[in-house]
């Protein structure tokens, strides 16, 4: 049997735009971030422990391995670098000396502060006008669906205005883009 390409996927289902809408989102939510980070020599790792250290002082290291689901050698070489440059700082704990309490210092609130509030500022403007990227992706039954969201209404218990956010989520430039590719695929489709 020769090695054939798949060229549509063998069932769709009404979330599969949805799924693909969180992948661009995501990529862009992140995006955001990341190149802040760059410019520290950090990366995702970093911001995640920054976030929920900066959230939550007083944290302890089996707790942050909780909420992160990672080893404690992950974080143990992620903490180093924020350690050693000075973003976050560890305290015994009073009650139990083998604890180890985290907390952000004056830069690490800092930075944890820039991170979050690119990243609201990008959900912030989604919320704000979903309808500026509402999802037109060729057939006449989007397009029908686009405009139901645009009233109000909402198709397949929200799907639509899912939809609209995810694709506000994306940047402004990248959405057509998005938008063809998933045109092409819904046209295989049909």
């Amino acid at each position: 049997m020769e090695n054939a390409a798949i060229e549509s996927p063998a069932t769709e289902s009404p979330g599969d735009d949805l799924i693909e809408l969180l992948f661009f989102a995501y990529r862009d939510f992140v995006g955001d971030p990341d190149r802040i980070l760059a410019q520290y020599g950090f990366g995702r790792a970093h911001h995640r422990v920054l976030h929920f250290v900066d959230r939550y002082p007083g944290l302890t290291i089996a707790e942050l391995l909780d909420i992160l689901r990672i080893t404690k050698q992950s974080l143990n070489r992620v903490l180093k670098d924020l350690i050693e440059q000075d973003y976050i700082v560890q305290k015994t704990g009073t009650s139990d000396r083998r604890q180890r309490l985290l907390f952000c210092t004056e830069r690490g609130t800092a930075l944890a502060g820039d991170l979050i509030r690119v990243q609201t500022r990008r959900v912030t403007r989604a919320l704000a006008d979903p309808e500026d990227g509402i999802l037109e992706v060729g057939t006449s039954e989007d397009k029908s669906s686009a405009s139901g969201a645009s009233s109000g209404k909402s198709s397949e218990g929200g799907t639509v205005s899912a939809q609209n956010f995810l694709l506000a989520m994306i940047e402004p430039e990248e959405r057509a883009t998005v938008r063809r590719l998933m045109a092409r695929r819904a046209r295989s489709a049909a």
